[in-house]
């Protein structure tokens, strides 16, 4: 992951909040958003800014112009001018974006147009909702490049499960949002822009619903799972249920009971 161009001045990423969702858009549309360092940097901060700020809800990760990510920007690694220490630690420094995005304790939806490949394939594979067009392209072409698709691997795997990942992962094939769907990469793939926007208002709508501690303790728990059912993780999965039940949980259920939205809904709209 390293800079090709010299630093236009443009942010390489906007950011938007409006009713408790805060926006984040991929801004190197010159080069179809593909990643650079400084885009790396810029998504930290947006995921710090916005886990501290309590009117977050929700983040929405999308790209300019139509096109979500091209991928890691790979130009400067044919100049031959960087050690292969100094490499390992730029492309480990991806990693720990796509483990902060993992770990990112409220909801986070990707609005995936045009492309997403390499890196961007990997952020699609961290988010709580992905959201496509059926003619999105998605695609790991690391392996076409003489290159290895090194820190999204074991993301993808998590997402789509072995035998798809490497499929895709040795052959650099190229996927549609249709094909996506049914491989459980995105969950959902609507024909249109405008089908995409009402499913993202939909989504947005349903996660305003659920409480912001729920949401933070469940992803935890979740993330925290291996893939086998231990004692370990039941007996802490029962600690945070009782947990929420003393605390958001006494809200919840009353405002249940009396038919009322819970108070976390308040100030949303």
């Amino acid at each position: 992951m390293v800079d090709p161009v010299a630093d236009t001045g443009i942010d390489p990423v906007l950011i938007s909040q409006a009713g408790g969702v805060f926006y984040v858009t991929l801004n190197r549309p010159e080069v179809k958003n593909a990643m650079n360092f400084k885009m790396v940097d810029a998504l930290m901060d947006a995921f710090d800014t916005a886990e501290a700020d309590d009117s977050v809800r929700i983040m929405v990760i999308r790209g300019a112009n139509g096109v979500f990510c091209a991928g890691g920007d790979l130009k400067d690694f044919s100049t031959g001018h960087k050690n292969a220490d100094d490499i390992a630690i730029g492309n480990r420094r991806f990693g720990t974006l796509l483990e902060r995005a993992q770990r990112f304790p409220k909801l986070l939806v990707t609005f995936v147009r045009g492309a997403a490949m390499g890196g961007g394939f990997g952020l699609v594979c961290v988010s709580d909702v992905a959201i496509t067009e059926d003619s999105c392209r998605f695609g790991m072409p690391e392996v076409t490049l003489g290159l290895i698709p090194a820190q999204i691997a074991p993301f993808v795997r998590a997402r789509m499960g072995l035998t798809e990942t490497r499929r895709m992962a040795l052959t650099g094939d190229i996927i549609t949002g249709k094909k996506a769907r049914k491989v459980g990469l995105v969950h959902y793939s609507e024909p249109t822009v405008e089908a995409m926007d009402r499913r993202l208002t939909d989504t947005i709508e349903k996660a305003r619903k659920a409480a912001p501690g729920a949401v933070a303790a469940t992803k935890k728990l979740l993330m925290d799972m291996g893939d086998t059912v231990t004692p370990e993780t039941l007996d802490e999965a029962a600690n945070l249920f009782a947990r929420s039940l003393q605390g958001e949980g006494l809200e919840g259920t009353k405002a249940f009971v009396e038919k009322r939205p819970a108070k976390w809904m308040e100030g949303d709209k």
